[in-house]
C-alpha cells in the first residue's frame, strides 16, 4: 500500500460512486484518478472495484480496504487538527450558527476534537433557520456563521463580513431502497409517482425552485410530510412512506449503505455553496481563521 493519497482517492470512488464523481472532489482528471485505483490494486494484488455502467461498487476485498481506510484518514486527520489547533492556542469563545442538517454532519464531528485539545477554548453553537440566524449575526449574536450563500439561497446581504468557501453540496432525491417500484432516474414530471416527504425551512431557495418546476411540469405531486429536521425525514423515506430530496453529505452514508436508494433528476440538478462567514473587524478574528482552516481541513478528507 503506497500512501495516504491513494487512500484516500480510493474512500473518495466508493463514498461518490463513481471516478467521475470523486474526480471532481479531488479536483483532479477522471484518468488520474483511474490511475491511482490501478496503482493501488497492483500493490495490493487484488481487485478493489466492480466496475458497473452507472456506478462502481467495492469486491469485498474493496470493502475490508474501504472500512481500514476510512479509519486510517479519520485518524489523520484527528492528529492534524489536535496538532494544528494545539500548536495556535485556540483560547476563548466562539459563537456560532448554522442549520440542523449542516450541524449534525459538518460541525459535530470536528466539536469533540476540538473541545478536546483545547481546553482553554468555548464554542456555542445555536441551531435555526437561516433567515433567524442572519437576523442574530446582524445583531451581534454570533461571531460566525455557516449557511449556503445567504444572497443566493435567502436573498440577503452580510455587510462589514468577510466570507471563505467552505464545501459544496448537492440535493438529493432519494426513496426506500426496498420499494422494488423505485426508479434508477426520473423526469421533474415524474415527481408524482410517489408521495414527496417535503424538507422545508432550511433551503427556501431550492424549495421554491423545485415546485416551481413541478408546477410548471403540472406533475401531481401529494406531499404527505414536511420538517426541517433531517433526522426525522430519512426515516419516514426509509419507512417507504415517500420519497425527498435531501443534503446528500447528510444522506451518503444511508446511499453508500443500500438503505437509501438515490433517484436521479435529469432536469434538476441543486448545487449549493456553503460559505463560512465572519465580521471583518472581530476581535475573535484570530481564533475565528484557526476555526475555519481547521473545519475546511476536515472536509478536504
Amino acid at each position: 500500500m503506497k500512501n495516504l493519497y491513494q487512500l484516500t482517492t480510493f474512500v473518495t470512488v466508493i463514498s461518490e460512486g463513481s471516478m467521475t464523481a470523486a474526480a471532481d472532489k479531488l479536483y483532479l482528471t477522471q484518468p488520474a484518478v483511474s490511475q491511482q485505483i490501478r496503482n493501488l490494486e497492483e500493490d495490493l494484488g487484488v481487485e478493489l472495484l466492480v466496475r458497473g455502467v452507472r456506478s462502481i461498487k467495492a469486491t469485498p476485498q474493496g470493502e475490508v480496504l474501504y472500512e481500514y481506510a476510512k479509519k486510517i484518514i479519520h485518524l489523520t486527520q484527528q492528529a492534524e487538527i489536535a496538532i494544528k489547533s494545539i500548536g495556535n492556542q485556540m483560547k476563548g469563545q466562539l459563537r456560532i450558527g448554522t442549520l440542523n442538517s449542516l450541524g449534525l454532519h459538518v460541525m459535530s464531528p470536528i466539536v469533540g476534537r476540538l473541545m478536546r485539545h483545547n481546553p482553554e477554548l468555548t464554542l456555542k453553537i445555536d441551531y435555526d433557520r437561516g433567515e433567524e440566524l442572519i437576523k442574530g449575526y446582524k445583531k451581534g449574536q454570533y461571531d460566525v456563521l455557516i449557511l449556503p450563500d445567504v444572497q443566493t439561497e435567502f436573498a440577503s446581504e452580510l455587510d462589514s463580513s468577510e466570507q471563505k468557501f467552505l464545501l459544496k453540496e448537492e440535493m438529493w432525491l432519494v426513496g426506500s431502497s426496498k420499494d422494488e417500484k423505485m426508479p434508477q432516474q426520473i423526469m421533474v414530471k415524474d415527481m408524482g409517482s410517489f408521495p414527496l416527504v417535503d424538507f422545508t425551512e432550511e433551503f427556501p431557495a431550492f424549495y421554491s425552485e423545485l415546485h416551481g418546476k413541478i408546477q410548471t411540469q403540472g406533475a401531481k405531486v401529494t406531499s404527505i410530510f414536511e420538517s426541517s429536521n433531517v433526522g426525522t425525514l430519512k426515516r419516514v423515506i426509509e419507512a417507504g412512506l415517500g420519497w425527498g430530496f435531501l443534503p446528500a453529505h447528510s444522506i451518503k452514508k444511508q446511499v453508500r449503505s443500500g438503505r437509501l436508494s438515490r433517484v436521479y433528476v435529469k432536469d434538476m440538478h441543486y448545487e449549493i455553496d456553503l460559505m463560512f462567514y465572519y465580521k471583518k473587524n472581530s476581535d475573535s478574528r484570530a481564533l475565528v481563521e484557526v476555526f475555519y482552516q481547521t473545519l475546511a481541513q476536515q472536509e478536504k478528507g
